[in-house]
């Protein structure tokens, strides 16, 4: 604050100077004004400024957040920026799965869980709260060999239904076609299911309890399908598109593709956060935060 005081106090001589050399009074007041008008926008720049450092230099502890594997790659990448900018808070996610981390933020075992769904009806009766962070496409991956590149939404309830068994039926080989899915509780299974239409009737032939499991999976079979996290698909697999749309940012956030869902930070309502587990969340829901969300394949919704 003293230099604060002293670029004001000059701005003010400033100002007599311009006084005693005879210019006109309209012209003096003018500049004075402009000069003192400066000095104080940049004393509060920079009194800002400082007061920001020392609130990022005081914010220390554990942020511990745990649930859907799909938002390892948005949380991860949050997390780390988190950190950058407040080194004494170390951030922690623990990667169980949506309903894993409903249940760890509901018991208290974590402050903030993760969920790659919505809160269904009892979920936000038993006192817990959700706001979506972003929002994710739901790919559908087949092994990098397989010939088909195009399904319709129809077509994929169908597959995983065990009306279509056969690659041969949408357009490639001539062999049975083997699915790959999520465990029960999982928030990519719950929305690949509800956009679907086909709760508890998958005739998977393996559950599989991460999204990189199943990418692994569908990578070393060529007779697979599977579906996963966008943000999470590599060129390990390819990519179907979805009636013809293929799964980017932009059809996401407008809608035309039509297999996604939000990723959603729970919380305890009615139970305030810890500081730095506040912060955390709030940094998150910034539109600060939208390219680093980008970054990590989700879209952001700020």
């Amino acid at each position: 604050m003293k230099r604060s005081i002293a670029i004001v106090a000059a701005a003010v001589l400033a100002m007599g100077a311009l006084t005693a050399c005879g210019s006109s009074a309209q012209e003096t007041t003018a500049a004075a004004t402009e000069a003192a008008t400066t000095a104080a926008e940049a004393a509060e720049t920079e009194e800002a400024a400082t007061e920001a450092e020392a609130a990022a230099e005081e914010l220390s502890g554990a942020v511990a957040t745990d649930g859907s594997t799909s938002m390892e790659s948005v949380i991860g990448i949050l997390g780390e920026s988190f950190m950058q900018l407040h080194p004494d808070v170390t951030f922690t996610y623990n990667p169980t799965g949506s309903g894993s981390g409903i249940t760890a933020v509901q018991e208290g075992r974590c402050d903030i869980g993760l969920s790659s769904r919505a809160l269904k009806d009892e979920e936000t009766e038993a006192g817990l709260k959700g706001e979506t962070v972003a929002l994710d496409g739901i790919a559908i991956i087949v092994n990098n060999e397989n010939p088909v590149t195009d399904l319709t939404l129809e077509q994929i309830a169908q597959i995983y239904t065990g009306e279509i068994t056969n690659w041969s039926e949408v357009g490639g080989n001539d062999e049975e076609i083997v699915l790959i899915g999520r465990e029960a509780g999982s928030g990519t299974r719950d929305g690949f299911e509800s956009i679907t239409g086909t709760e508890d009737l998958c005739q998977y032939r393996q559950e599989l309890t991460s999204t990189g499991d199943v990418i692994t999976t569908v990578s070393q079979n060529p007779a697979a399908i599977g579906y996963a996290s966008l943000a999470s698909v590599s060129d390990q697999t390819k990519t179907l598109t979805v009636d013809g749309v293929e799964p980017t940012e932009d059809t996401v956030r407008d809608g035309s593709y039509k297999i996604q869902r939000p990723f959603v930070l729970v919380t305890r309502d009615g139970e305030a956060l810890s500081t730095q587990a506040q912060a955390f969340y709030d940094y998150a829901m910034s539109a600060e935060v939208a390219d680093l969300i980008a970054q990590a394949g989700a879209v952001a919704i700020h």
